[in-house]
């Protein structure tokens, strides 16, 4: 392979057609729409691209409108999507954001929901600096968790690492799969973001502390605590975790979906530029806080585009 071409970061997921209001409106109030992309793997590549890194979306689209636009937006956002494929036989999901409601997703049978490990045959994911999934491509199908399983085998036997975000999403698992199934993935990455509110409710966990009782494996494990911060574990050979906590940046919220997206990406592109963990902390924060104070997924620095 020809690793002088293989972009540094790698992510891999579904990404839908989003829906929201223009303004900082609930969707029953709301009579101005905007049209966006988004999806957690692409955000984090759309962020880290913006950032510098070179990056690479893998994923599938529907062969409609709505799957041309997907590729079209990431790839204007400097990403490449020579391994987004396109299955002609199913539709490009669409989910809708309700500020201050949450999400509606309308994702059943998409074309990503089909995907399966043939999608990464090509991908030279080995080569790679960083690898980036998230526990929600696993949920869509049993195709989707085999092809989750062959990137993790794929990933932990070369010299790339593996990022995983938890991300869970209650409504996409079966009753009593999802604790299991995202702690063994999370075993299995060198390194691992997770919200705390997210790991009380998978597992119980209700402190930053505990959660690292429950995960020793990561060699590097983020804990992020919403308006609070985030804590980082890092742990160097086979000596103890150094910890280090960076404040959150104070921020009046529009709308909290996709900023974990954006502090991944943050974190990882300052990662992947060799910074320490203040910086990558920093970093993701502030990355994070576009998002927040966005009705989108996605917000270009430069013209704060979507900002209210």
């Amino acid at each position: 392979m020809n690793t002088a071409s293989t972009p540094r970061l790698i992510t891999l997921g579904e990404t839908m057609v989003m829906i929201t209001p223009a303004h900082a409106q609930p969707l029953a109030t709301a009579h101005e729409l905007r049209l966006h992309v988004g999806g957690a793997e692409s955000n984090v590549a759309c962020h880290a691209a913006a950032l510098g890194v070179d990056t690479a979306w893998v994923s599938a689209v529907g062969g409609d409108v709505l799957g041309e636009r997907v590729r079209a937006t990431v790839a204007a956002r400097g990403v490449d999507v020579q391994w987004v494929r396109t299955d002609p036989h199913a539709p490009t999901g669409v989910y809708f954001k309700d500020p201050g409601n949450g999400v509606l997703y309308y994702r059943r049978g998409s074309a990503a929901a089909q995907m399966g490990p043939a999608v990464v045959a090509d991908v030279p994911l080995e080569d790679a600096a960083v690898v980036h999934i998230s526990g929600i491509t696993p949920a869509l199908s049993a195709t989707c968790a085999a092809l989750i399983e062959t990137i993790a085998e794929r990933v932990g036997g070369s010299e790339a690492l593996l990022s995983f975000d938890v991300n869970h999403r209650a409504a996409l698992w079966g009753q009593g799969q999802a604790a299991s199934a995202l702690l063994a993935l999370a075993r299995r990455a060198d390194l691992v973001f997770v919200g705390l509110d997210e790991a009380e409710t998978v597992w119980g966990c209700t402190s930053p502390d505990a959660v690292r009782r429950l995960l020793p494996e990561p060699a590097v494990l983020v804990i992020k605590d919403g308006a609070v911060g985030a804590t980082e574990y890092a742990r160097a050979g086979g000596s103890g975790d150094t910890l280090t906590f960076v404040a959150a940046i104070p921020t009046d919220v529009v709308e909290p979906v996709g900023a974990g997206d954006a502090f991944a990406a943050g974190y990882l592109a300052a990662f992947i530029g060799g910074a320490d963990a203040a910086a990558r902390l920093t970093a993701g924060h502030e990355r994070a806080r576009l998002v927040l104070r966005s009705t989108s997924d996605f917000v270009d620095e430069t013209s704060m585009e979507g900002l209210s």
